[in-house]
């Protein structure tokens, strides 16, 4: 023993003693500041009487809550969703593990819970069909036939950062599904699978000279792209937004869509080299609006020329505010695309501009599917049978008036949905969840007549397919997915959406701090969105088969059956549903 305190003493004293020296440094540093500090909160400061009474020990009450939210899921049990294996099963597959459990979840499963009726004699998944393509808008000019029946919810660029926003539309293209592109409009990052041409008369581009670009491949070779392109941008792109540009790496030039350019300039046919992609259009009427505010009739337009179809958002989950982007995120890209002022606060206004009533709403649907020749619908939460029943019954009558001012598609979203920002007190208070919900519209759509005209998209809390697979029972056409996309693109649950406290992401996906973005791996992170998505069809393929289903199509209610919390089970979830939705 004490031949290695002295061994240990000689390495310390002879062969590290810079290391040594350091090591001592930081320690009185340490001390000095620990001094001041006790001082500081002890005797001068007058603002805080914890640390007047506990100094020092007391500022660890605050590292410890800044680490709550960002470290709860690894020392905690999963509150939020059944288990945490929910949230793994997630993470696996976007990364390309394997996603089977062993023995058991986790954690107990809830007792009272919807469940899935196995067949007698099941099918192997081959011989479930992979046709899982959904058809909105059928009596349109121009229908829009997915090939997925899932897709990426609605994320603003802008609550989502630029790199984040191109992962998740090259995620969309690779994986063949659509990406909704929140009320925060249509910006050139959803176009990032495109390939750039100069006969392309819609971009406006910056290029550089002769020289910019010999700097450009000098440090692309001894260094890395990323570098390159980053002096590149600096010597070439002269604008208030540079982030608002896209990079071409084969003609050197950076380019973003030109809305002042003629509408004639944009292509008559929706690129096949981008992914499908659904517009959001919210209150502030981000991406549609003249500089009054008002709405542009050329500039959606324009827009339409990228989109399948348009979704009106009335309502979401976890607010029935309009949306909510707090100063810090409202960068001078993000003040460009939506046409506002940077570095405010940026709240749209809660009742969308042309829906003071359903009739004034479903008017200007109408409106918008003429001047698109494509379909359109609205996203709503749902608060009582009485509230939905006046949508049906407006459906109805515009049916048989012969007129086409109706929704094709209407999506719902549950009380628990979530949002980047929202008020708490919104939060999981107001709105029905979504197996109540959605079996509300499709009662009502189907007692009405209606039900074959309007395709229902379902949304919440959606994480892995057992989850969608309910939903498509209860009457969901199409389930859009946020939450478990995000986890995907690399998100870590830190809930530092909103930008508030001086916190952001960690990761870079949903901020527009240009240091955290700057590490963000947009080209593996579109591969995980993608992985992800093949997953969760490749799920909804092996629950059909053990449910002896050949189509998504056959699935109804009949396949479902519900528990609740004594051991009580509906083998007919009809009835269940009816006894809990007592008026």
């Amino acid at each position: 023993m004490e031949a290695l305190v002295h061994f240990t003493h000689k390495i310390g004293e002879m062969h590290f003693p810079i290391l040594m020296f350091m090591m001592k440094a930081l320690v009185a540093l340490f001390v000095l500041i620990s001094i001041v500090l006790f001082i500081y909160d002890k005797y001068i400061q007058r603002e805080n009487q914890l640390l007047i009474n506990y100094p020092l020990i007391g500022r660890l009450r605050y590292v410890f809550y800044a680490l709550r939210n960002p470290m709860r899921q690894y020392f905690g049990d999963e509150k939020f969703y059944e288990s945490f294996d929910k949230v793994r099963w997630v993470y696996d597959s976007a990364e390309r593990k394997s996603a089977y459990a062993s023995f058991s979840p986790g954690q107990p499963q809830k007792s009272a819970q919807i469940s899935i009726k196995n067949a007698n004699c099941v099918l192997n998944t081959e011989d479930v069909s992979s046709d899982f393509s959904v058809t909105f808008g059928e009596n349109t000019s121009n229908p829009f036939t997915t090939k997925s029946v899932f897709g990426r919810s609605a994320m603003s660029d802008g609550a989502i950062s630029p790199e984040g926003t191109r992962a998740f539309a090259k995620g969309a293209y690779l994986g063949r599904f659509p990406i909704n592109t929140g009320e925060g409009s249509l910006t050139s990052n959803f176009l990032y699978t495109h390939k750039y041409t100069r006969e392309c008369k819609f971009f406006q581009t910056q290029e550089g000279t002769f020289f910019a670009k010999g700097v450009y491949r000098f440090f692309q070779f001894f260094f890395n792209a990323i570098l390159a392109q980053k002096i590149y941008k600096h010597m070439v792109v002269y604008s208030d937004a540079p982030d608002s540009y896209l990079f071409d790496t084969d003609e050197l030039v950076f380019y973003r869509i030109d809305w002042d350019a003629s509408i004639g300039v944009f292509p008559t046919q929706v690129p096949d080299d981008i992914p499908d992609i659904i517009f959001q259009m919210g209150s502030g009427l981000y991406g549609v609006r003249d500089k009054d505010g008002d709405f542009d009739e050329e500039r959606y337009q324009k827009t339409m020329r990228f989109c399948k179809m348009t979704e009106i958002k009335m309502a979401q989950g976890a607010k029935q505010t309009g949306g909510k982007l707090l100063a810090t995120k409202v960068s001078q890209e993000i003040a460009y695309y939506r046409g506002v002022t940077p570095h405010q606060n940026l709240f749209s206004p809660n009742q969308f501009p042309f829906a003071h009533n359903l009739q004034e709403l479903f008017d200007f649907m109408g409106r918008l599917k003429r001047l698109s020749q494509k379909p359109v619908g609205v996203k709503i939460v749902i608060s009582s049978v009485a509230a939905f029943d006046e949508y049906a019954k407006l459906l109805k009558l515009r049916l048989d008036e012969g007129s086409d001012a109706y929704p094709d598609f209407i999506t719902i979203d549950g009380g628990d949905g979530g949002s980047g920002a929202a008020p708490l007190e919104m939060m999981m208070t107001v709105g029905m969840t979504i197996s109540k919900a959605l079996y509300i519209a499709d009662r009502a759509l189907k007692r009405a007549g209606v039900r074959d005209k309007v395709k229902l998209i379902a949304s919440e809390k959606v994480l892995t397919p057992d989850d969608a697979i309910i939903l498509f029972g209860i009457g969901a056409d199409y389930v859009a997915i946020a939450r478990a996309f995000m986890m995907s693109a690399g998100c870590i649950r830190a809930r530092e959406c909103s930008g508030a406290h001086g916190r952001s992401c960690p990761v870079g996906l949903a901020t527009q701090d240009k240091k955290k973005r700057a590490s963000f791996l947009v080209e593996k992170k579109a591969e995980n969105v993608a992985s992800y998505h093949s997953q969760m069809l490749a799920g909804v393929r092996g629950l059909l088969a053990v449910m002896g289903l050949s189509k998504l199509t056959q699935i109804s209610k009949k396949n479902l059956l519900f528990k609740d919390h004594t051991g009580k089970t509906y083998m007919d979830i009809e009835r269940y549903f009816e006894e809990s939705l007592l008026a």
